[in-house]
């Protein structure tokens, strides 16, 4: 594999991994902030294992045409995106671009067996001036252009790398997953919601891109969108161990955006939950599920 290139800055995944669910992960993918690079690193990894058939099912829905052989991964996190592309598109190179360490390491580490196949770039995406990154045929960017401080300019940049007639597959979250039942705990029932609408109000100033009209955006940057696809994500119990890891890392930092907006009831309610010793914990419950949604658009450059 090659190393990474000496650019340096903020992650383009920063906001989403330290504000929200980054994967929203959510990838979501966004995580309050104070939680360090290898622990996101942990919940991007759950979030790929939980969500792996998901991921497979939007890489075999683009309507690449001729398979590309070379893709580029932006904001690849630890690579939940760059493997699947590598996965099906086997005689393809992958570019993974990103600005954590942390994250590129962990990526090398799980591409072990695709050496020669990954190329590793550390950069900021919110620089005016990208790396060199080639000319792909497929450039993909999953929970990371609604945190682009200009996502027209990133835009064009996107249309200008690709080659042309090639294609750009924008994922993006519909927000932070779901994991309990509506009526649990049973101590404080809609305990999530209430996390979730305080959360909301809190991303609607700190992240003012997400939720957008990308198709839209994407015409003006000069794409023909192709296609948009929605992906809903409801997997109900019995769960596996890493969906209660997931819930677990991913509750956790709900609390850190959602606390001051809590009540009393609701902290002591959800601290019992994040409580691993706690026979309350959510690892020990068996009624959790996955509801979240991924919405793609798959655009060309003519």
């Amino acid at each position: 594999m090659n190393h990474a290139s000496p650019h340096t800055a903020r992650h383009v995944h920063e906001h989403e991994h330290e504000h929200e669910h980054e994967h929203e992960y959510e990838h979501e993918h966004e995580y309050e902030h104070g939680r360090d690079a290898g622990d996101h690193s942990e919940i991007l990894d759950l979030d790929a294992d939980v969500l792996a058939e998901h991921i497979v099912s939007i890489t075999a829905w683009l309507p690449v045409g001729a398979d590309p052989r070379h893709i580029v991964d932006l904001g690849c996190g630890t690579g939940a995106g760059s493997l699947a592309l590598l996965d099906r598109f086997p005689e393809a190179e992958v570019t993974a671009v990103d600005v954590s360490a942390a994250h590129l390491h962990r990526l090398q580490e799980k591409a072990a067996g695709a050496v020669g196949r990954l190329r590793i770039v550390r950069a900021d995406l919110d620089a005016t001036a990208w790396p060199d990154l080639g000319a792909p045929e497929l450039v993909w960017a999953s929970a990371s252009m609604h945190h682009m401080s200009d996502p027209g300019r990133a835009l064009r940049q996107v249309h200008d790398l690709l080659a042309p007639g090639g294609l750009f597959a924008v994922v993006e979250l519909a927000g932070f997953p779901r994991f309990l039942p509506a009526d649990a705990p049973e101590e404080a029932p809609g305990l999530e919601e209430r996390c979730h609408a305080a959360l909301d109000h809190h991303h609607a100033e700190q992240v003012p891109h997400r939720g957008a009209d990308w198709g839209t955006k994407l015409t003006r940057a000069g794409f023909t969108v192709e296609g948009e696809r929605t992906v809903t994500v409801d997997i109900g119990p019995p769960h596996t161990d890493a969906v209660g890891r997931y819930a677990l890392s991913s509750l956790r930092r709900l609390r850190g955006s959602a606390a001051s907006a809590l009540t009393a009831e609701d902290l002591t309610a959800l601290d019992r939950l994040l409580d691993t010793d706690s026979p309350h914990s959510v690892l020990r419950r068996t009624d959790l599920g996955v509801r979240t949604e991924r919405t793609v658009w798959a655009a060309r450059r003519t």
